[in-house]
């Protein structure tokens, strides 16, 4: 048989137990206990959160790919408007995003590292990047 089987195969178990189910949202429910979800623009979330003891993780679109949140979210000019706005932070923040030089430039004065990792849309194009990890300088 060929083709797509969505993780289904005659020869292991089902992936979605239903005997599981109970004790897997009990641990959910404790996991998030407490946890405050927000629906914000990322302006408004930095400027209601920044705090010293505050650690902000940001993961904006890549750079040449603004509209993959949707049209309108995020725009080419908002990586120097991020930049200005984390390096003014009371807090700290931890930012990955695709290795590019306007990126680079943009975020000079943080600290700036590289890694390795594969861009996997698909199983069959799967392509090695580099990719970079910029924090707090």
């Amino acid at each position: 048989m060929s083709g797509k089987n969505f993780g289904v195969s005659p020869d292991r178990p089902a992936h979605f137990n239903l005997t599981q189910l109970e004790p897997m949202l009990e641990a959910l429910h404790e996991r998030l206990a407490g946890v405050v979800i927000e629906c914000l623009d990322w302006r408004a979330f930095i400027r209601r959160y920044d705090r010293p003891e505050t650690l902000f993780y940001c993961d904006p679109p890549y750079w040449g790919c603004e509209t993959d949140y949707g049209p309108g979210v995020f725009a080419r000019d908002d990586f120097a408007k991020l930049a200005e706005a984390l390096l003014g932070l009371r807090g700290r923040f931890v930012l990955s995003i695709n290795d590019v030089p306007e990126i680079r430039e943009l975020f000079s004065w943080a600290r700036i590292e590289t890694v390795q990792t594969t861009y996997t849309i698909s199983s069959r194009s799967a392509k090695p990047a580099n990719e970079l990890i910029i924090s707090t300088p």
